[in-house]
C-alpha cells in the first residue's frame, strides 16, 4: 500500500482501525473509529466492491471522520465510526458474513455502534443482531427505528428549506424547479415530499428504473447523467456519489443553491467551498443536511420514539439556518462554518472525557 497507515491516522486523529476477516464467509472489513469524546463512535456499515483495499481504508477513513463532525454538529452524545465491507452487496452477502461482521463488533464493547449504509439494509443488521447487541436500524430488536432512508430524506427536506429561505427569502419549495441526482431510496423519498408541496423535478440515475419510477410518481423531467450539472433550476441535489461538486462540474451550475444528501461532495472542501462561494451558489453542508438518518438510528440508544426522533430530524432546519449565521457573522464559507459548529462542541466536550470507554452502564440496553 502506497499509504502510511498510522501517519494517516495521526493526520486526521483517528483513535482505532480493526482489520476484519473471516475465511469461511469471506469476510473482508474495515471498522474505523475516529472519535470518541462525544460517547460511542456511531456509524454505518458501507458493503461495496472496491478495487483495492487501500480503496476501502481511504473510504472508512473518510466517511468515519464525516461521522464525528456529523454527529457532533446535529448535537448527538456519540462520537464517529464507520465501517466498510469489500465485497458485492448483490452476489456476497450471506447470513455467515454479517453474523461474523457482528461478532468483531461485539468485540470492541460498545465502543463502535454498527448502522446500515449504502449496500447493506435492516435485513443484514437483523444477522449482526444475532452476535451483537451493537447495533441500530435491526427490525429483530423490539423498538428498533428499521429502515433511516425516510427520515434521511425529511431532514434533506428540511435542510433544503431552510436554505431556500435564505436565498429567496421564504422557505416554500412550491413552483421551485430542484435538480437531483441520484434516485436511491433517500432521494424517492425526497422527491416525493417536494412534489407534494408543488415543487417541480428535473432528475438523472444511471439506473433506469429509478428514473422511469419517478417520472412516473412524480411528473418529473428526466435528463442524461452528465446533463444534470446544467441543468437551470432553484437548487442542485446532489444524491449520489462524492466529489461532485469540482473543477469540471461547478462552472457547469445554473443554480442559486445546493443541498442534497449525498456524503463529501465537495471534491476538495476548501478550494472548492471557495469557489462556490465566488459564484454566489450558496452551499448546505452534506453533514449537515443527511444528518436526520443518524439522528433517527441514534434515538434509538435511548429507546426507540419515532415521534421524539422525528422532532430531533426537523431541527436541521435550525442547525442549519446556525451554518449559515456562522458563515455570514465570521466572513467564511458555510462548509468552514459547518465544521467550526462541530468542532466547537466536541473542544467543549475535551476536558470532559476524550475517549470512550464501556463501563457498567450499557450505551445500548442488553437483551
Amino acid at each position: 500500500m502506497d499509504m502510511i497507515l498510522f501517519e494517516e491516522m495521526s493526520i486526521g486523529d483517528y483513535e482505532q482501525v480493526v482489520f476484519c476477516q473471516d475465511k469461511a464467509s469471506g469476510l473482508k472489513a474495515i471498522i474505523a473509529i475516529h472519535d470518541t469524546t462525544l460517547g460511542p463512535a456511531l456509524g454505518g456499515c458501507r458493503m461495496w466492491p472496491y478495487e483495492s483495499e487501500e480503496a476501502a481504508l481511504r473510504d472508512v477513513l473518510r466517511l468515519s471522520r464525516g461521522m464525528t463532525y456529523k454527529n457532533a454538529a446535529a448535537g448527538l452524545n456519540i462520537g464517529g465510526g464507520k465501517s466498510v465491507i469489500i465485497g458485492n452487496p448483490k452476489t456476497d452477502k450471506s447470513e455467515a458474513l454479517f453474523r461474523a461482521m457482528g461478532r468483531y463488533v461485539e468485540s470492541l464493547n460498545g465502543r463502535y455502534i454498527i448502522a446500515e449504509d449504502v449496500g447493506t439494509n435492516e435485513y443484514d443488521m437483523n444477522n449482526i443482531y444475532l452476535e451483537t447487541d451493537y447495533v441500530t436500524g435491526s427490525t429483530a430488536r423490539a423498538g428498533a427505528s428499521g429502515n433511516p432512508s425516510p427520515k434521511t430524506a425529511l431532514g434533506v427536506y428540511y435542510a433544503m428549506k431552510r436554505t431556500a429561505k435564505e436565498v429567496y427569502g421564504d422557505n416554500s419549495l412550491q413552483g421551485k424547479t430542484i435538480a437531483i441526482q441520484g434516485l436511491g431510496n433517500v432521494a424517492y423519498d425526497l422527491c416525493q415530499l417536494i412534489n407534494q408541496e408543488g415543487g417541480h423535478l428535473v432528475v438523472t440515475d444511471i439506473n433506469q428504473e429509478a428514473i422511469q419510477r419517478v417520472v412516473r410518481d412524480f411528473d418529473a423531467k428526466a435528463v442524461g447523467v452528465e446533463e444534470i450539472y446544467g441543468v437551470t433550476a432553484d437548487i442542485f441535489s446532489p444524491c449520489a456519489l462524492g466529489a461532485v461538486l469540482n473543477d469540471e462540474t461547478i462552472p457547469q451550475l445554473k443554480v442559486k443553491a445546493i443541498c442534497g444528501s449525498a456524503n463529501n461532495q465537495l471534491a476538495d472542501i476548501e478550494r472548492h467551498s471557495q469557489l462556490l462561494s465566488q459564484l454566489e451558489i450558496l452551499y448546505a453542508p452534506d453533514f449537515i443536511v443527511n444528518s436526520g438518518g443518524v439522528i433517527n438510528v441514534a434515538d434509538e440508544l435511548s429507546g426507540y420514539d419515532e415521534e421524539r426522533a422525528t422532532v430531533k430530524v426537523k431541527a436541521i432546519y435550525e442547525q442549519m439556518g446556525q451554518v449559515f449565521e456562522i458563515a455570514k457573522r465570521e466572513a467564511i464559507t458555510t462548509a468552514e462554518a459547518a465544521n467550526h459548529l462541530a468542532e466547537q462542541r466536541i473542544a467543549q466536550m475535551l476536558n470532559v472525557r476524550r475517549t470512550f470507554l464501556q463501563t457498567g452502564k450499557s450505551a445500548i440496553c442488553k437483551r
